[in-house]
């Protein structure tokens, strides 16, 4: 019977002494959930002839640096990299 209590009186104590739990929300501005700004950039694989082909002549052609080379197209809302002739990655301008 007096374990019964303690018990009970240690379950109660430890109810009483379990702080709240809250979190917090982050809000990114500027962010397009739909995912429609990634589909408006060349994909990973493309071609230079498949990239140029759909979004024209590029404002800016950087050489290809290092090995493998490694080239980039400046155009007026993003910038893409080359791997040899194929796109690797495709960066939005801020």
């Amino acid at each position: 019977m007096i374990r019964h209590k303690c018990l009970a009186l240690a379950a109660v104590a430890a109810l009483y002494t379990m702080a709240p739990v809250h979190a917090d929300s982050l809000i990114i501005g500027n962010i397009d959930p739909s995912g429609a700004a990634l589909s408006a950039r060349p994909k990973r694989g493309m071609s230079m002839e498949t990239v140029e082909s759909k979004w024209g002549e590029p404002e800016a052609k950087r050489g290809s640096v290092g090995d493998p080379p490694i080239a980039r197209w400046e155009y007026a809302n993003f910038v893409v990299y080359f791997e040899y002739s194929n796109v690797i990655h495709a960066v939005k301008k801020p």
